[in-house]
């Protein structure tokens, strides 16, 4: 598990608010699993209370080594498949969350199936090997589609036994109400910047304050570019090698990191043509434009975004997006229409 200083705080309220049931949540990329894992930890851990500050895990019991493991008896994670290698849960379809069948070509789920939502309930509702309750940690929570979320639902509201569930996400108001009521919310909010930045340089990540930036200043998530080789420096020339519709530099990227980097160049755009600083990129590297353009284009790019991960024809797709982000970043800003005689409604 990633040591995040930052969850130190957010843990200690967990542990002290002593819910069945907590739903972790805030931005992606702060680190919803790692504290779901570390609550599981402590709340199977046998060290001796003297060696358990204010009820955290000690680190060294048996069962704590387990949980290192992965292989505790009384712990179950529910990930989607295709987010099992990425998050060092093994390998997709692998484990007991109702992974594919062994040798099946199945493209990897990207839900938390209904089937793995059963075994879980079965899981919860088992004895305790080690005797100190069944904990079931969900990620993302908002994976789940509504029968498997309604599945889950009874065992929320009347959990068997010492069972608890830590359901995290970065999306709580996609879950059905019914969830959300039945647990404990405990909000995450972005780290101090200079706690992320020493972090990640720590962790050798190069001009980690651009970086952190680039990712709106979630750290798991500047670390994972920085890991996929992302090229810091490229970063500040998005803006303009797209208003000129340059698409050489993004050929090869993946298309749902080229997709969410276009709503940030989008979401700058708007920010500064309503009169606003940009979140994403340097001051004075996104220019104002039209704002009604920029707004189709974001409608544009949230309608594809979902089907980033179809099999697309990866260069014409990276070059039909450029040419749809030259066409709305050229359209200059129509006088009078900037800051309050235009509203305009950010997307967070």
């Amino acid at each position: 598990m990633l040591a995040l200083p930052w969850l130190a705080e957010p843990l200690q309220r967990a542990l002290r608010q002593g819910a069945h049931a907590l739903l972790l949540h805030g931005p992606e990329g702060v680190g919803q699993f790692e504290l779901g894992l570390t609550l599981a930890k402590a709340w199977l851990c046998e060290g001796a209370s003297e060696r358990r500050p204010h009820g955290a895990a000690c680190g060294a019991c048996a069962s704590c080594h387990l949980v290192e493991s992965r292989s505790h008896p009384d712990l179950l994670v529910l990930i989607p498949e295709v987010l099992r290698e990425s998050l060092g849960w093994g390998t997709a379809g692998e484990g007991e969350e109702g992974g594919s069948e062994k040798g099946s070509k199945a493209k990897p789920s990207k839900e938390i199936k209904v089937e793995a939502v059963r075994a879980a309930v079965a899981f919860a509702q088992t004895t305790s090997a080690r005797g100190r309750g069944k904990v079931l940690v969900l990620h993302p929570a908002e994976r789940m589609n509504p029968i498997a979320a309604n599945t889950l639902l009874k065992t929320l509201e009347e959990p068997p036994g010492d069972a608890r569930f830590a359901l995290c996400s970065g999306a709580p108001d996609a879950l059905l109400p019914t969830i959300r009521s039945r647990c404990q919310a405990l909000p995450l909010r972005l780290p101090p910047h200079d706690e992320a930045v020493a972090w990640l340089s720590a962790r050798g990540v190069g001009d980690a304050a651009a970086l952190l930036a680039a990712c709106g200043g979630r750290p798991l998530q500047a670390l994972g570019w920085h890991e996929e080789g992302v090229d810091v420096r490229l970063w500040p020339k998005i803006p303009g090698l797209l208003a000129r519709g340059d698409a050489v530099p993004f050929m090869g990227w993946p298309l749902p990191r080229m997709i969410e980097t276009l709503q940030k160049v989008c979401h700058d755009a708007l920010s500064v043509s309503a009169g606003a600083a940009p979140r994403y990129f340097p001051a004075g590297s996104v220019r104002a434009a039209e704002i009604d353009a920029l707004g189709a284009w974001w409608k544009d790019l949230q309608r594809i975004g979902e089907f980033a991960e179809h099999p697309w024809s990866a260069g014409l797709m990276v070059e039909s997006l450029v040419d749809s982000a030259r066409k709305a970043l050229s359209e200059p800003l129509v006088s009078g229409r900037r800051g309050g005689v235009h509203s305009v409604h950010l997307p967070a």
